[in-house]
């Protein structure tokens, strides 16, 4: 990932040198491992730990020679140790047993940071939610004014699904959360599966209960798809408050800082433009979903097709989700809410997002619903056209509602409350208040 998208802790864990120093790692536990069974001497592993160096310029000077990464890294380590000791580096493993493991270490930390992200950005989603759930806002459905709803309501939608999101990245961690040192087909013609066990623990990876030479692509797969979830939840937010910061609507406002100038030719411009980096960058992450699928199919117990692709879509895909997550706590953070242009977008029309619970109120009283909806439909059309009488003031004059309804029950049915009625229990019924972070299930 480009170092404009790159947060530092994703960049360290990333890099070239931590990778030789996980590679290191593994190669360390496994000569340890092959002491406790007696078959190397012992003091190797603790001769091994003092010593042993990795530099990564190194490796790629023997990879120039070599074109095999994992013995350039075995070339470059040998020469920081006692040839005695260096001839155990690697014994009985194949490439993958150690890159392989030592890649799920990796993938399973990043995830962990991720995760960690979607929790702080649930935090700052959630007290947006209980500061604004008796705000009144307008509903929109296909674009258009629907009914009046809570502007909290939005927010806990998004808490709910961005706990889904954390569920979904934790279970993919667990997937991925394995490892193998099972030799050149996976059937430990070379090495017990105690080297595997022993390694495995001290990782705190779980042996795959069985591999090939690889572990299966699923579970790096599984992964891609759970980051791409979750940047369609950020697009989803992202989307909804570039809508709401359109002149016509005016209702949100990204975050503006002191100095920030939003156009080149028009110095009147405050674009939202940290959304919709969002909402391109999750198309990126959504593009990655594809890559990894295709990386399942392999040749036989292994080919390394999925090789190139891989070093170029985990750390790209973590580092982006890493990204995408911290800029959107951001933009919560620093929202600006604009309530007082919600009432005024929400009494635009004149009371036309009434027009259903005049229409029932008509139902109630007996008409039937055809002509209760033509009624109410006839007044709100002409409304939209001439707007200069009211929606309301129509209805007062029709007398076939004034048979039905009083000047004050009419008048009552103009009124918001009803619509924020169920907020408090439907806040009630999924845990938001009681600051659940942890809430995914719904």
């Amino acid at each position: 990932m480009i170092a404009r998208y790159t947060r530092p802790v994703m960049k360290a864990l990333w890099s070239d040198q931590t990778r030789y120093e996980r590679w290191l790692t593994v190669e360390i536990l496994a000569v340890e491992a092959w002491e406790a069974l007696g078959q190397i001497p012992r003091g190797v592993a603790e001769r091994l730990r003092a010593s042993a160096r990795v530099d990564a310029e190194r490796v790629a000077e023997y990879e120039a020679r070599y074109h095999h990464d994992v013995l350039a890294f075995i070339s470059a380590v040998a020469e920081t140790v006692a040839p005695d000791d260096a001839k155990y580096i690697h014994f009985g493993l194949t490439s993958t047993d150690v890159v392989d493991t030592a890649l799920a270490s990796l993938v399973t930390e990043a995830l962990d940071i991720v995760c960690q992200d979607v929790v702080e950005l649930r935090r700052a989603v959630r007290e947006r939610a209980l500061n604004t759930r008796h705000v009144p806002v307008v509903g929109r459905t296909h674009g258009m004014h629907a009914e009046p709803t809570s502007h909290g309501l939005k927010w806990a939608l998004w808490w709910l699904e961005l706990g889904r999101d954390l569920e979904r990245l934790r279970r993919a961690r667990d997937t991925m959360a394995v490892m193998k040192i099972s030799g050149a087909v996976g059937n430990y013609a070379n090495l017990p599966p105690f080297i595997e066990e022993y390694v495995g623990q001290r990782m705190g990876l779980t042996p795959a209960p069985l591999s090939t030479q690889v572990l299966q692509r699923d579970r790096h797969a599984e992964v891609v798809a759970a980051l791409a979830i979750l940047a369609g939840t950020l697009d989803k937010m992202a989307t909804e408050i570039r809508l709401s910061q359109r002149t016509e609507v005016g209702e949100l406002e990204e975050p503006f800082s002191s100095g920030q100038r939003g156009s080149s030719a028009m110095p009147h411009k405050k674009n939202p433009i940290r959304c919709e980096q969002i909402s391109g960058l999750s198309r990126l992450m959504r593009g990655y979903v594809v890559p990894a699928l295709e990386d399942m199919p392999l040749w036989y117990e292994r080919d390394i097709s999925h090789s190139s692709v891989e070093r170029v879509l985990l750390p790209d895909a973590t580092t982006l989700a890493d990204y995408l997550v911290t800029q959107m706590t951001r933009i919560v953070k620093g929202l600006v809410i604009h309530e007082d242009r919600m009432r005024q977008n929400l009494a635009m029309t004149g009371g036309l997002v009434f027009s259903g619970k005049v229409l029932l109120a008509l139902v109630e009283r007996g008409m039937s619903r055809d002509e209760a909806y033509d009624v109410v439909q006839r007044h709100a059309m002409a409304a939209s056209q001439d707007p200069r009488q009211s929606f309301r003031e129509r209805l007062m004059q029709d007398p076939d509602v004034q048979r039905r309804l009083s000047a004050e029950e009419l008048e009552r049915l103009f009124d918001v409350e009803p619509y924020l009625r169920e907020v408090d229990r439907i806040f009630e019924r999924i845990g938001i208040e009681q600051g659940e972070e942890e809430e995914g299930r719904r």
